[in-house]
């Protein structure tokens, strides 16, 4: 380790990350730093499009290591998430051993499918990252069956026994807050919230992701992005829209935002119909309102 490192740790992440494409602060800095060091997992949460999965990618690339993701969604069944039989091979081997006099071991870890946890869990170029996006989308039943993968680093089989890991994987796991997380999975993790960006970090975010595109049109975006997020939208603008937004100005040939710009590009920005009557109703006062907080000094 260098000297920096062991004098600055947070200050480490904070340029890891960032060598990834990803800007962080430090109180994000320093809940990665700890996750790492002490292990625990990292419980993200936070507003939608505000970087909380991009983390997890960025920690992956960090580290050097391979990304696992379990993607959530409602009926996400332990099948899915932690293992599965292998039934035609279980079947193809009865089978083979029909006449025999040893039977196959049909319940053994060779006709184990293993499904993203799993796969974490017993990886051999481990410590992989896993990343578990969006718990709050599945059942509580999935917190039940990460407790004791998160607690004690393994999981039990009924019909195998307890499969401890070969390396614990570093653990990132997002919610939205669609729905309240258990005490039980929030006392395994360390916390981390992350808002939507300040002007200044928007503007680093979209001068490391594109690079191109012009310093005022950064700035620009970065402040019309904090104006629209003072709306009553249904669906406020993230990161991701900052740099659509960014990118379609660009490829449009705009160095800076201008109305017609914006009207035309509004689809990078806007995802539902009540928001966009919203912005252009009275044509356009709201939108003409936000543009100019864009261009203020």
């Amino acid at each position: 380790m260098t000297k920096k490192a062991a004098g600055d740790p947070v200050g480490t992440v904070m340029e890891g990350l960032g060598a990834a494409g990803y800007v962080a602060g430090p109180q994000l800095a320093t809940a990665v730093h700890l996750a790492l060091t002490l292990p625990r997992p990292l419980l993200v949460e936070g507003p939608a499009g505000v970087g909380k999965t991009a983390l997890g990618s960025a920690l992956s690339a960090m580290l050097g290591r391979r990304l696992i993701r379990l993607q959530c969604f409602e009926g996400l069944d332990f099948s899915q998430a932690l293992y599965e039989w292998d039934y035609a091979r279980q079947l193809l081997a009865l089978r083979a051993a029909e006449g025999g006099k040893d039977d196959p071991d049909l319940f053994s870890t060779r006709f184990l499918l293993e499904r993203p946890l799993l796969s974490a869990l017993l990886a051999a170029d481990g410590p992989v990252v896993l990343l578990i996006d969006e718990i709050d989308r599945a059942d509580e039943a999935l917190e039940a069956l990460l407790l004791e993968l998160l607690g004690e680093g393994q999981v039990t089989i009924p019909e195998i026994g307890t499969l401890k890991a070969k390396a614990m994987p570093h653990v990132v796991i997002t919610s939205n807050r669609t729905r309240e997380l258990s005490d039980a999975l929030r006392r395994r993790c360390l916390y981390a919230w992350i808002d939507f960006p300040t002007v200044a970090q928007e503007r680093a975010i979209l001068a490391a992701h594109l690079p191109k595109a012009g310093s005022h049109l950064a700035v620009q975006v970065a402040r019309l992005m904090a104006a629209l997020r003072q709306l009553e939208l249904e669906k406020p603008p993230g990161v991701a829209e900052a740099l659509d937004l960014t990118a379609a100005a660009s490829a449009l040939g705009a160095d800076r935002l201008q109305r017609t710009v914006l009207e035309q590009a509004l689809s990078t920005v806007i995802k539902s119909a009540q928001d966009r009557q919203l912005l252009l109703e009275g044509d356009g006062q709201r939108l003409d309102k936000a543009l100019a907080s864009a261009e203020e000094a």
